[in-house]
Formats: structure tokens, sequence, C-alpha cells
């Protein structure tokens, strides 16, 4: 059986650190919630070792690459049609999972954003992620209101999952090494159904706000509303990243009385 070779192309960097791997199948510790659980580019299968050891979960597995889904089928021949050649973002869920199911990966770097805005869109299903992102995204992630990281994407995030940062990484337990420091979260879905608010112009003020981040919210908003229509609201005098999840719900309700 040939080893995989990482390709630059699709942001493979392989874990070697079997500690580590270990570490990471253990972190996922809600499956009172799910029996399932889906691995998102499993390269030669460092986690996969670990995850079809559980007896508590049904391991299911992606990847893009012919060359490592080759290999992993070769490797695990007892998983068959729950190994799967595809895209993780062109995935269609709903075909694969009936029920609530888990998400774990060493995720390529590249598209980190795009795997957890499809985690959200399937946010009903997925309760629980854990993860190796880059170490910026990770900390953007479970940043909380005031802080430099806090964005968009914590937003987004931390309405609807409570977002634990459970270690670091060094670049020297991959192969080939990134360039950057790695860290490892763990997303737990909270019982937010709906948020208290319209959720679209939940996401545009969000979206507008963080756009123009260093403005207050009373110029970042003119997108999404007059700036004649503003009242003298706190909210408006104050800056995206100062607002908690809570407060823009509140604002999203204020807005949505004003215009």
């Amino acid at each position: 059986m040939s080893l995989v070779k990482a390709k630059k192309h699709l942001g493979q960097h392989f874990l070697t650190d079997k500690g580590i791997a270990k570490r990471i199948v253990d972190s996922l510790v809600n499956t009172d919630k799910y029996n399932q659980v889906l691995e998102v580019g499993p390269g030669m299968g460092i986690l996969s070792d670990f995850l079809l050891q559980r007896t508590d979960l049904q391991t299911y597995m992606i990847d893009i690459d012919t060359e490592s889904f080759n290999f992993l089928n070769e490797k695990y021949p007892e998983v068959g049609e729950r190994l799967i050649n595809g895209d993780f973002l062109k995935l269609d869920f709903d075909s694969i999972f009936l029920d609530r199911f888990a998400i774990i990966g060493n995720f390529p770097y590249n598209i980190s954003s795009q795997i957890l805005f499809k985690i959200l869109e399937h946010r009903s299903k997925v309760v629980e992620m854990v993860g190796m992102f880059q170490k910026e995204v990770a900390q953007r992630c479970a940043s909380p209101a005031g802080t430099k990281e806090y964005g968009i994407l914590s937003v987004f995030l931390q309405a609807y999952y409570k977002i634990e940062y459970l270690f670091t990484v060094k670049p020297g337990t991959f192969n080939p090494p990134p360039k950057v420091n790695s860290a490892v979260i763990r997303l737990t879905r909270n019982d937010v159904e709906q948020l208290d608010c319209d959720e679209k112009l939940f996401w545009r003020v969000v979206k507008a706000g963080f756009n123009q981040r260093r403005k207050t919210l009373r110029n970042a908003l003119s997108a999404v509303m007059p700036r004649d229509k503003m009242d003298n609201h706190i909210y408006f005098e104050k800056r995206a990243e100062q607002l908690t999840v809570a407060d823009f719900v509140a604002l999203t309700q204020h807005v949505s009385s004003l215009v």
C-alpha cells in the first residue's frame, strides 16, 4: 500500500502525531445526541484509526482526493460505501444522514470558512464538530465580543453553538509542516432553534457592521437602512466588535422596527 502524497492545491497537511490524533477523536464527547460521525479529508487515516475503534460511533469519511480515497478503500475495506470520494462542500447531508450527526477533521485551511458556513447551514443536524484549523481561524471562532479576533464568523457560530478552544498544535506534527500554528476547537449545538429576530436581517446587520468594523454602527449600517431613519439608540454609537450575539439580536429587532 503506497503512501499518499500531500497535494498543495488541496491544502493537504497530513497529521503524523498519533497522540494528537487520539486527543482529537476523544474530543467527540456528546454521543448521547448522535451515533454517526463524518470525517472530512481523512488523508491516510490517522484520525480514522481511532474513530473506527469507537464502538459508540458509526464512521463515515469523505475525501476529494482520489489517491486518498483509493488508499483508504484498501486500508479500511470494512467501511465500504461509508467512504465517499467527493467534495464535502457539495455533499447532500440529507441523502446520507437521516438523523443528527457529528463532523470531525483536520480541515484544509484554504476552505475552512466555507466548511464552517456549511455546518451553520445544516445546524439542525450537525450537533457537534471537532476540527483542526489554522490557529487564527480557531481564535476567531472562539473569541468573545470586545476582542480584535471577534468578527462575522464569531457571531454567526456563537449564535447557534457553544465554542471551545481545546488546544494548539505546532507545525512539526504535520507532513508537510504548514507555515502557521494550528488549533483544535469543538462546536456543540446550543438550544437556539431560531433567533428571536428576523434571521435574514440579522445576517445582513452583522455582515454590514463588521465590513466596516472601525466605524460606528450608525455609519456601517447605512448599507442596511437609511441613516435618517436611525434614532438615538445606544447601539448605533458602538462598533460591531463591542456587541455580543444577544446585542446583535436586540439591534436587529430595533432595526426591524425602524424600517
